[in-house]
């Protein structure tokens, strides 16, 4: 019984301590300190999101991280659910993109944080695409996911990080389009998504279905910003 009372305070605390990190961070460097103080108060946001599951996997789980080779139906699972994704993003973008978005606006808000070329936006994208996606899988589809389900049921842990995971999404949707309809369509997305790669990793324990398909909507988003930015 200590024991068990024991885990869910852990998991308490270590949700209090990673949850909010991202929400802040976007808020930091878009609407309060746009520029450079806000880019690098979000990169360190970044850094905690990360070093904090490590130190605690480590040091209170006592376990060792580790990352499985991928199986040829992990892959397939990746590129099916991502060619999915990919599809999705693209045509609500050329159904609604044009009528939703400002894009004065928007290039505004994106020179801000200092997407000033497509060179920048490429740079940016390759993280996006290869490391981050990488991040918010091990983080928030493993990590976040375990801890959720040591104070609920597995099911319930699906939907309340799938909640906290579109919360910071949520607030990028709305200060870059200042749009409720795009706002609310763009989070039923990521949310949607969520859900489905929290799903993939219960049913296969592995983050590769999640991070393949992850890779090919973060495309997506990338080639819906190019257009919107340099088109």
């Amino acid at each position: 019984m200590v024991d068990v009372r024991r885990a869910r305070m852990n998991a308490v605390l270590v949700l209090l301590l990673t949850v909010p990190v991202s929400t802040i961070g976007v808020l930091i460097s878009t609407v309060i300190a746009p520029g450079s103080l806000g880019q690098g108060i979000f990169s360190l946001m970044k850094l905690w999101l990360v070093a904090v599951p490590i130190y605690w996997t480590l040091t209170v789980d006592r376990q060792k991280l580790r990352l499985a080779k991928p199986t040829l139906q992990q892959i397939g699972w990746g590129i099916g659910l991502g060619l999915v994704m990919f599809g999705f993003i693209l045509g609500a973008y050329g159904l609604f993109g044009e009528q939703w978005i400002d894009l004065e606006d928007i290039r505004t808000k994106a020179t801000e944080v200092g997407i000033v070329s497509p060179l920048v936006l490429l740079g940016g994208a390759l993280y996006w695409c290869l490391i981050n996606s990488f991040i918010e899988e091990a983080v928030w589809r493993s990590f976040l996911f375990r801890k959720w389900a040591v104070l609920v049921p597995a099911t319930a842990a699906v939907w309340l990080m799938g909640l906290c995971f579109t919360l910071h999404h949520t607030l990028a949707l709305w200060v870059y389009t200042q749009d409720v309809r795009a706002t609310v369509l763009g989070s039923i997305g990521v949310f949607s998504a969520s859900i489905i790669w929290s799903i993939c990793y219960r049913r296969s324990n592995s983050l590769w279905p999640g991070y393949i398909s992850h890779i090919l909507a973060d495309v997506a988003i990338v080639i819906v910003g190019y257009d919107l930015l340099f088109g």
